[in-house]
């Protein structure tokens, strides 16, 4: 897939700024700058320049100065793609850039496809594909949490991980294909209760790696929150209350809300993605009743589920309510919310306490939110229950689903071994499938690979990276 063309895109940001950067990379990309760049001292040519130097100048096209520029100048093979890069700082009007690049393609090199830059540096052996696949992580990264997984992986953290079981694993298949060959002669190379130790260890990677890809994928895309309750609770008011800002329409009229309404906050680095759902009801009205049951279908696909009572209604039918969700969800948190506690006062809240009795997984607090009174408790129920701590201590996580197939793919392929060896099945049988496990391995780092894989995940980049 490597192609010796010259790059060239612009690599910060689209539209005006005050700078903006143009990358090239290739085996030209310093004979092109060349052509168009003039230094300060109009004697000096960057092909005579040192890797990893500054040079201030004009680029021009012909007598006529389209800007002055600082070029940084990086040589093969110490370079983020592998290969010769210049990167011209220029000054950041559109109308500047594109004839920057307009002229860098009049001299030889072309627009660079999205994530090309990357995908070299994968190719040319700077990075493997789940490095690679990190880079976009980062660039997107939107929290803290978000960015520390994706820079703990970029910088080879579970590459790591995965090399190393592959090469135990490489090292025992070459001892039982070495058996095959001396199969008359009924010799064991390989020690079989050394493998069955090192294939129970595997799985247990495995497994554990696979199991963090749930963390992950919260850590990526946000916290799972699903705001329920009863028709006119105060769902939405909730909602608009901890966006600060009207995201969902407000009324007195029930069912106002009748579809699931999301957005994503990030909560002291956190990021929590709300669904305001459907109150749920009796109701004979079908678009009403769809609605509802998107709400029961985001209830189950929450990590965190926010209940919104009315305490202004009877104890009793709150704790109905209550009981009713419970039977809904299952691992999931769970956090009361009392609303309206401004109207309903302390003796309601006490009472409410003193029936109400909570489970491991469950939480109460007591709120207004329309004059947005003790949402700061809110909020910090929210961080407990999110349980990010496991994150801060672990050394992987999982955050690609095409990382989680892969490994879950390779368990079940060390789980074969792990029964082949129990019950004494032959070499060739044990040899297939820990080879297709090193197959699965070998997926995530991109040492197996194939152009659709690889097409199909650089074209989600941005151009210039």
């Amino acid at each position: 897939m490597l192609d010796q063309a010259t790059i060239c895109a612009i690599a910060t940001s689209p539209g005006m700024g005050a700078i903006a950067t143009i990358r090239l990379s290739g085996d030209d990309a310093v004979k092109i700058a060349d052509e168009v760049f003039q230094s300060v001292n109009k004697s000096k040519k960057l092909v005579d320049q040192k890797a990893n130097t500054l040079h201030y100048g004009t680029i021009s096209e012909g007598v006529e100065i389209i800007d002055e520029v600082v070029i940084s100048l990086f040589r093969a093979p110490h370079s983020f793609t592998g290969e010769d890069i210049v990167e011209i700082g220029c000054h950041g009007s559109v109308y500047i850039q594109q004839r920057i690049l307009q002229l860098l393609i009049k001299h030889g090199a072309r627009m660079a496809k999205p994530g090309e830059f990357t995908q070299r540096a994968f190719l040319n052996g700077k990075m493997d594909l789940s490095q690679a696949e990190a880079v976009a992580d980062l660039i997107a990264s939107s929290n803290a949490a978000n960015h520390k997984m994706a820079l703990k992986q970029m910088r080879g953290g579970f590459s790591k991980e995965i090399s190393k079981l592959r090469g135990q694993l490489l090292h025992f298949i070459a001892m039982v294909e070495l058996e095959l060959d001396f199969s008359e002669e009924d010799v064991e190379f390989a020690d079989r209760k050394q493998l069955i130790q090192l294939t129970s260890d595997i799985q247990q990677l495995l497994s554990k790696l696979a199991k963090s890809f749930k963390l992950g994928n919260v850590l990526k895309n946000g916290v799972p929150v699903a705001i329920v309750g009863e028709t006119n609770v105060g769902k939405s008011t909730l909602l608009n209350a901890l966006l600060q800002e009207e995201k969902a329409i407000v009324s007195d009229i029930h069912g106002t809300t009748r579809d699931v309404i999301e957005d994503v906050i990030n909560l002291d680095g956190t990021a929590f993605r709300f669904f305001d759902t459907a109150g749920i009801r009796e109701t004979t009205d079908q678009i009403e009743n769809l609605g509802i049951e998107r709400s029961y279908n985001k209830l189950e696909q929450a990590e965190i589920v926010l209940l919104v009572t009315d305490l202004t209604n009877p104890i009793a039918l709150i704790s109905e309510r209550i009981e009713k969700i419970r039977k809904r969800i299952t691992d999931q948190e769970l956090i009361i919310v009392g609303n309206k506690a401004d109207v309903a006062g302390r003796e309601k809240i006490a009472e409410m306490l003193g029936s109400i009795n909570l489970g491991d997984q469950e939480n109460i607090v007591f709120i207004s939110a329309k004059q947005q009174q003790n949402l700061d408790s809110l909020v910090d129920l929210l961080k407990e229950s999110a349980n990010l701590q496991q994150a801060e201590g672990a050394d992987v996580i999982v955050s690609n689903i095409r990382h989680y197939e892969a490994l879950t793919q390779a368990l079940e392929a060390v789980n074969r071994v792990i029964d082949g060896l129990h019950d004494g099945i032959s070499g060739d049988f044990l040899a297939q499938d820990i080879r297709e496990c090193l197959h699965y391995l070998g997926e995530i780092t991109g040492e197996i690979s194939n152009d659709e894989v690889l097409g199909h995940i650089f074209k989600n980049f941005c151009i210039g990276k």
